[in-house]
C-alpha cells in the first residue's frame, strides 16, 4: 500500500479532533455508561476504567460481557461491571435504577451515551417513537430515577451524548411522536435537541441543590462523525460511511469529549454546556430556547407519569 503523505496526515489529524488530556483519576468513584458494549460507549467505558469503577448499562448483556471482560483485561481493572438496561421499556429502566440504588451508595458520573439512530417508524414498549423515547424520555427517566444518589455523591457530573444534528431538530409538541409525519432523519435530529434542551434545563434547575456545597453539573457534546453502529439502520449510511471511513473518527477519538466531560479538572464547575472536540460549541437557537426546554421537561415529566420539580 502507498504510504500516507503529510496531506493525508494532517487531515486525519483535523478529523481525530480534540483529545482529552485529563489524568484524573476516579479512584473509589462510580460512574454509569448506557450503551457501553458498542462504538463510543465501549471506548468511554475503557478510559474511564483505566482511573476507576465502571458500570456497563446495555440492553444486549452478552454482547456487554464480552466487551467488559476485554476491557478488564486491557486496564486490569475487574470494577467493569455489566447492568441490563434497555432504554426502550421503563419498566427495564426502573428495575435498572432500583438494583443499582441497592447495590451502590455512590454514584459521580452518569454518562447518558446509549442511542438509536435512523431507525424505520416504530415505537418502545411505552408507545414513544423509537428516537424520542430511547434517546430523550430514557434517558431522562433514568436520570431522574438516580438523581438523588449523585446528589449526595456530589461532586457529580451528568453528561449527555447528543450531535451537531440538533441543528436540524426542532421540538413538534404537536406531533412528539411521528404519527402526523415521520421521516427518520428528522427524527433522529429532533431527538439530539431534545437532549440539548434537557441538559440545559437540567443544569438550571440543578444549581446550587447539591450537598455539602459541592459541583453539581450536567452538560452535552458532539462526539464528531464516527465510524460505528449507530447507521446500522440505513443501508445507504452504511455504504457512506465506508467509503468515507478516512474522514470520519474512530470510535476512541469520538469518545474523547465523553470522557473530557466526566472527568477534567476544569470543568468541575461548568455547567448547562455544549462542547465538541474537547471545547465548547455553538449551540442552535432551538437549543437555546429556555421556553421549550421547560415546556419539554413538564411533557417528558408528564408522558413518564412522574413528578420533578
Amino acid at each position: 500500500p502507498r504510504p500516507l503523505t503529510a496531506a493525508p496526515l494532517s487531515r486525519r489529524r483535523y478529523v481525530a479532533g480534540g483529545q482529552c488530556k485529563s489524568t484524573a483519576k476516579l479512584e473509589g468513584k462510580v460512574a454509569i455508561i448506557t450503551g457501553a458494549n458498542t462504538g463510543i460507549g465501549k471506548e468511554t467505558a475503557r478510559e474511564l476504567a483505566r482511573r476507576g469503577k465502571v458500570i456497563v448499562a446495555c440492553r444486549d448483556t452478552a454482547k456487554a460481557e464480552a466487551a467488559a471482560s476485554e476491557i478488564q483485561a486491557e486496564t486490569g481493572n475487574q470494577q467493569v461491571i455489566v447492568k441490563k438496561l434497555d432504554l426502550a421499556d421503563t419498566k427495564s429502566i426502573r428495575e435498572f435504577a432500583e438494583k443499582f440504588l441497592a447495590e451502590e451508595k455512590e454514584l459521580h458520573i452518569l454518562i447518558n451515551n446509549a442511542g438509536v439512530m435512523l431507525c424505520p417508524y416504530s415505537k418502545t414498549a411505552d408507545g414513544f417513537e423509537m428516537h424520542l423515547g430511547v434517546n430523550h424520555l430514557g434517558h431522562f427517566l433514568l436520570t431522574f430515577l438516580l438523581l438523588e444518589r449523585l446528589k449526595q455523591s456530589a461532586p457529580a457530573r451528568i453528561v449527555n451524548v447528543s450531535s451537531l444534528a440538533h441543528h436540524g431538530g426542532r421540538i413538534r409538541f404537536h406531533d412528539l411522536h411521528g404519527e402526523k409525519s415521520y421521516n427518520r432523519g428528522l427524527a433522529y435530529c429532533h431527538s439530539k435537541l431534545a437532549n440539548v434542551l434537557f441538559t440545559r434545563e437540567l443544569a438550571r434547575r440543578l444549581q446550587g441543590k447539591s450537598q455539602r456545597g459541592a459541583e453539581f453539573t450536567a452538560n452535552a457534546l458532539h462526539p464528531g462523525s464516527v465510524s460505528s453502529e449507530l447507521v446500522r439502520h440505513s443501508f445507504v449510511m452504511t455504504w457512506l460511511w465506508k467509503i468515507f471511513s478516512f474522514f470520519l473518527k474512530t470510535p476512541w477519538e469520538g469518545a474523547q469529549t465523553s470522557v473530557y466531560c466526566a472527568v477534567a479538572e476544569e470543568l468541575d464547575s461548568v455547567t448547562g454546556q455544549y462542547f465538541s472536540d474537547c471545547q465548547p460549541a455553538y449551540v442552535s437557537p432551538r437549543g437555546r430556547d429556555d421556553e421549550t426546554a421547560k415546556k419539554l421537561w413538564s411533557v417528558s415529566c408528564e408522558l413518564l407519569g412522574i413528578q420533578w420539580d
